[in-house]
């Protein structure tokens, strides 16, 4: 059931849902959430199996502010502290060691755990209600089954799990990929998961260098561990029911020169360019946002379109490679099942 957020009465009750152990769907400015009681095991563990989600992937919290942080994390660093000055609430995700039994289901009974604090204001009017109720924080993995398109309006989050969740309408979401997950357990910045926030932002906010996933595995023995899990990190991800090609530009015009299928159902979502144009005429053809914002703030409803309209296979122009893509381009390449 899709209620609409702006009505005082709506935070209310979905925060009292959320104390009885209920699950909500919940709008943020990166996607849609399937929110319970962080703290509440039994509730979350309903949205592992509502997911179809392995309970050994442990998902992210969300709090309404940094003073939530005592109720979580044992340990914060200095450089931990400027990324939530700089960018809280906001697109980020920071893991943290953890105070030692809390929030188990949460975490996968790992010993450390995701936060983050959304920017949403409707998720900032419902963390704040649930706080004057004793309820800390939201377990919130994205509102869609395990490993499928993200949802990016509250039409979406219906469309995956049906009228009997109560779903808060809060518009489309603004950012439209899923935050920057940064790992503060290692001594230093090591970006999990990339978002629309660059490794550049994280590293001058951070005040000291932060590294890729990549980066820090190539370090000597003696500086690294082990890497927690993180949400949105296995090879495939985010996919969409067509096949998904990522390809360049040039190799979609050859390809499209001597496409002779007439099985596959095919739609191309690309920039603008009078050839590939002129050899889309008999395909369903989308134009490909300019501008990064942008298309992160498409790229799931596109794809969601798509199989809406039984598209079987999705050809996407390859994204420029610079770090202002790196969370379109993760995202992508977890769709077309391409290891990043």
């Amino acid at each position: 059931m899709i209620i609409d957020a702006s009505a005082p009465e709506s935070i209310e009750q979905a925060a009292q849902s959320l104390l009885k152990g209920a699950l909500i769907g919940l709008p943020t400015e990166t996607v849609y959430g399937l929110a319970s009681d962080a703290m509440n095991d039994e509730a979350t563990l309903k949205i592992f199996s509502l997911k179809g989600r392995p309970v050994d992937h442990p998902l992210i919290a969300h709090v309404v502010d940094k003073g939530a942080l005592q109720h979580f994390a044992s340990d914060v660093p200095l450089f931990a502290r400027y990324l939530i000055e700089a960018f809280w609430p906001g697109p980020l995700t920071l893991i943290l060691k953890k105070i030692p039994g809390v929030a188990q289901a949460c975490t996968a009974g790992a010993g450390t755990i995701a936060l983050r604090c959304p920017l949403h204001p409707v998720a900032q009017l419902l963390l704040k209600r649930c706080s004057e109720l004793g309820v800390w924080g939201l377990a919130a993995p994205s509102a869609n089954r395990f490993g499928r398109v993200s949802p990016t309006t509250a039409r979406h989050v219906l469309d995956e799990f049906g009228g009997s969740l109560l779903i808060l309408d809060g518009g489309a979401c603004e950012v439209g990929i899923e935050s920057t997950i940064v790992d503060c357990t290692r001594g230093a910045p090591v970006v999990l998961r990339p978002g629309i926030l660059t490794l550049e932002q994280i590293s001058i906010a951070a005040k000291q260098p932060a590294f890729t996933r990549a980066d820090w595995s190539g370090k000597p023995a003696t500086t690294q561990a082990g890497t927690p899990k993180a949400s949105g990190t296995l090879d495939s991800h985010y996919a969409p029911n067509a096949l998904l090609r990522l390809l360049s530009n040039e190799e979609i015009i050859n390809a499209l020169a001597s496409f002779k299928d007439k099985d596959v159902k095919l739609a191309i979502w690309a920039k603008a360019h009078p050839t590939l144009e002129g050899l889309a005429q008999n395909f369903l053809f989308e134009l490909m946002p300019n501008t990064p914002e942008e298309c992160a703030r498409a790229l799931f409803a596109q794809l969601r379109a798509f199989d809406t309209l039984g598209i079987t296979e999705i050809w996407v122009e390859k994204p420029p490679q610079s770090s202002e893509w790196a969370g379109i381009t993760d995202r992508l390449q977890r769709a077309a099942h391409i290891a990043g």
